[in-house]
């Protein structure tokens, strides 16, 4: 009978010691900031700010982009707008994300596009450097004309 209480209280034990661990376990780590803001210049397009919004899932990672600098001249349905947003990376290289996915856009609104999907290392260091958006076939390059605020993404 002793010996059935020793071994209940063993595996009581370890449980608590298992579940001590893991409570001290760092978090997974995300990237920082989440959000920043950037200036673009579309040409003939448009100019304007823009809101990116990042996200990361170990080594992948998306960013959403919401611009003021390109407005759509028509109703844009769902996922018909495909996108590449190019960024520095560590300060030397570049990386890109794209993706065709974005919401309804009505005509006149200004153009969400989003997630972008991309691949991150961590430590990796990115920031926002061009945009190319295709609509119908029409390609609007935009360059980024301010750095991005309050810094690059680091995931």
């Amino acid at each position: 009978m002793r010996h059935g209480k020793t071994g209940i209280g063993t595996v009581l034990g370890v449980g608590l010691a298992v579940a001590g661990t893991l409570a001290m376990a760092p978090s997974a780590v995300a990237v920082t900031p989440d959000t920043a803001t950037i200036s673009f210049d579309c040409g003939s397009y448009g100019s304007g700010t823009a809101t990116l919004t990042a996200t990361q899932d170990g080594t992948a990672a998306t960013i959403s982009v919401a611009t003021s600098a390109i407005t759509s001249p028509i109703d844009l349905g769902a996922n018909s707008v495909k996108s590449t947003l190019t960024l520095t990376k560590n300060g030397s290289g570049t990386t890109e994300f794209s993706g065709n996915a974005n919401p309804a856009i009505p005509a006149g609104s200004a153009v969400t596009t989003g997630p972008l999907s991309g691949t991150v290392a961590a430590g990796d260091s990115l920031e926002a450097a061009s945009l190319k958006v295709v609509v119908l076939g029409i390609t609007a390059t935009c360059k980024a004309t301010s750095a991005q605020s309050p810094g690059p993404f680091v995931f």
